[in-house]
């Protein structure tokens, strides 16, 4: 029987997206799922058990200036997609070791300084009554474990790790300027929420700057993927799945 070359597929970044999604998928759903279980239960144990010696962070201008929106409530809660894309769009199990390694980096150094030094959001003097989604989100997450926040360090974590995958299979400008759009409107949601106040915000990026540093040094560039190394991998994928 004469073999027959597979035809070429033309490289494309959203095949290259597609092959990235498909690799180690099931152990990235699991892994982020169990991810996310664990840490809300040390979170929520943290501030109940400090929660008589937490204190008010204080508010500044930045705080005063930004008003209170009721439909930031929908960018801060879409942080818990967001922050699944990185891990999905993992190119190897390297890659997602590194991931993991600054993700348990950030929540390590979160919940110690929830623990070391305790604190809650200052009064704002606000009847949430009157803003029905806000009032949901403050009845299910209290005003505890307020510096740093976690939600911009994840945040911001998650936004610098899929800007270097989405450079990596070349996509276009507009797409990586959402990716940060995207982070941006989450840290604006902390504060129109008024679920953090703005020290907490420079405390969270802190943070997540911290936590990218140590998975770097802990597992090199295995998340830093060549673009010619990518193509090769994704045409092959591509011409195995046209066979």
């Amino acid at each position: 029987m004469k073999y027959i070359q597979p035809a070429h597929v033309p490289f494309s970044w959203t095949s290259a997206l597609w092959f990235r999604i498909r690799t180690l998928w099931f152990l990235k759903m699991i892994g982020t799922v169990t991810g996310i279980a664990a840490f809300f239960a040390v979170y929520f144990w943290t501030m109940k058990e400090t929660a008589g010696r937490a204190i008010a962070m204080p508010m500044t201008w930045i705080d005063r200036w930004i008003g209170v929106n009721e439909f930031a409530f929908v960018p801060y809660v879409s942080l818990w997609l967001y922050v699944s894309l990185a891990p999905a769009f993992a190119l190897n199990a390297g890659a997602l070791r590194a991931y993991g390694a600054g993700a348990l980096a950030i929540a390590l150094l979160g919940i110690a300084s929830f623990w070391l030094f305790p604190t809650v959001t200052p009064s704002f003097g606000i009847d949430w009554s009157q803003v029905p989604m806000l009032r949901f989100l403050k009845e299910s997450d209290a005003s505890g474990n307020a510096f740093p926040s976690l939600h911009v360090a994840f945040a911001v974590y998650s936004a610098y790790i899929i800007s270097s995958q989405l450079k990596s299979i070349r996509s276009p400008h507009w797409v990586r300027a959402f990716n940060w759009l995207w982070c941006l409107a989450i840290i604006y949601s902390t504060l129109a929420t008024r679920q953090h106040v703005f020290v907490d915000v420079a405390g969270g990026i802190l943070v997540a700057c911290l936590g990218r540093r140590l998975a770097w040094s802990a597992w090199g560039r295995a998340m830093w993927q060549r673009p010619a190394r990518l193509a090769r991998s994704s045409r092959l994928a591509e011409q195995l799945d046209g066979r």
